[in-house]
């Protein structure tokens, strides 16, 4: 058998830092994973039945206006369910190939993703302060920050800042970033923060020597044959994106431009929101990262640092991997996923879980931000639908139960 095509950058070795960094020395343990049995057909009518269930009652409750939701394994889709409609004018039922913003799934699929590449390939370590690498970054001390600490949001950076309103171009957006301090010391406490993202696309372009944009599309989303997943969608798409917000800010309704006001400001590009994509995209991406990197023969990401970058980073602090979240009983993982699961969400109602002890993905894109943000049911929907699936393919017989060992090798 041929080895897999390996499509992730290669840079001179830094050879013990990215030993040790490969066995994630000064991280929590994963759990043994084994391979799981083949998932029987009747699990697939089941899991098909429960995300309809979930789904409708969702629609009935006015938790978005649409919604289309996957579930997978490594190697294909289990079910798929479309439900609702793209807006109160748009009356089209979302399909495999709707575009739908991502948020803050950005955050992972995109720039977690590079820096994945970057440390596999010793381009980056991860205990390295970060002002090695993006020296721009001047505030008071941001010498004391590591790239780990950004990926862990245990940087000590505020959560948040409104560069939208403090800037009119993307130059001065990120002078103010660059003049942001921690407001903490780094690594003591968790706190998700935009601005830490937003350092890291900034950081993966002054390693790689490429736009952000233009890295993860031939990086990550090309190799992967992820072919509508980008930051600013082109105008021919404009008719399958999803609409979202009846913007305040900008004074209209927003249709394939980004509904975040900082991305906006950075011209729809950063670390932290920005990029758009597809069901039958996002559902390629959470097979490869279930398969430990490789998607139909082609290896984009080296499997130790997967599972370096999925795993718990310090329990003392928090229960975050890097880029990542872990379940915890009250996140959108729901109550039984493994305790190996990741995922992330994305404001605009979006999320992906992928669970390598149980070998399964589950995936939800919505746009419950239309016509307003205000609207916050989807997280209810995001933990019933995680449930809800689990639990029908465990009645079929199709998943190892949570505690036993099962999932891919990584």
């Amino acid at each position: 058998m041929n080895a897999p095509r390996r499509v992730f950058l290669k840079a001179p070795a830094r050879a013990v830092t990215v030993a040790l960094l490969l066995l994630g020395v000064g991280c929590a343990p994963r759990a043994a994973i084994r391979p799981v049995a083949p998932v029987p057909a009747n699990a697939r009518a089941a899991v098909l039945d429960s995300v309809r269930a979930v789904l409708a009652r969702a629609v009935a409750d006015s938790a978005f206006p649409g919604a289309y939701a996957v579930v997978g394994t490594a190697d294909g889709v289990l079910a798929e369910y479309g439900v609702g409609q793209l807006d109160a004018a748009d009356r089209t039922r979302p399909s495999a190939r709707t575009v739908w913003d991502l948020a803050s799934l950005t955050k992972v699929v995109g720039t977690t993703s590079a820096m994945l590449q970057l440390v596999g390939s010793g381009r980056v370590a991860l205990d390295t302060p970060v002002v090695r690498y993006l020296p721009d970054w001047r505030a008071r001390g941001a010498d004391r920050v590591t790239v780990r600490q950004l990926l862990a949001h245990a940087s000590g950076l505020p959560a948040w800042r409104a560069l939208y309103k403090e800037s009119d171009t993307k130059p001065e957006a990120l002078a103010q970033l660059f003049a942001t301090p921690p407001d903490t010391a780094p690594g003591i406490r968790f706190l998700y923060s935009d601005l830490g993202f937003i350092l890291l696309g900034q950081l993966v372009e002054r390693v790689s020597g490429e736009p952000l944009d233009r890295y993860v599309v031939q990086h990550v989303f090309a190799p992967l044959g992820m072919r509508d997943t980008r930051y600013l969608p082109p105008a021919n798409w404009r008719a399958r994106v999803a609409p979202t917000e009846i913007d305040s800010w900008r004074q209209r309704h927003l249709r394939g431009e980004v509904h975040d006001e900082n991305a906006s400001r950075l011209e729809g590009v950063s670390g932290h929101a920005g990029l758009f994509s597809t069901a039958q995209d996002l559902s390629r991406f959470a097979r490869a990262y279930l398969n430990g990197g490789v998607l139909d023969g082609t290896r984009v990401f080296d499997s130790a640092t997967v599972a370096t970058f999925t795993r718990v980073q310090d329990p003392a602090v928090s229960k975050r991997a890097l880029g990542w979240e872990t379940p915890t009983g009250r996140n959108s993982a729901g109550t039984r996923l493994s305790p190996v699961a990741f995922g992330h969400t994305g404001f605009t109602g979006t999320s992906l879980w992928m669970d390598p002890q149980r070998g399964v993905f589950v995936l939800l894109l919505t746009n419950r931000v239309n016509p307003t943000r205000n609207n916050t049911k989807v997280g209810g929907v995001r933990t019933a639908l995680a449930d809800a699936v689990v639990g029908a393919v465990e009645r079929a017989g199709g998943l190892p139960a949570a505690g036993a060992a099962g999932g891919r090798a990584r």
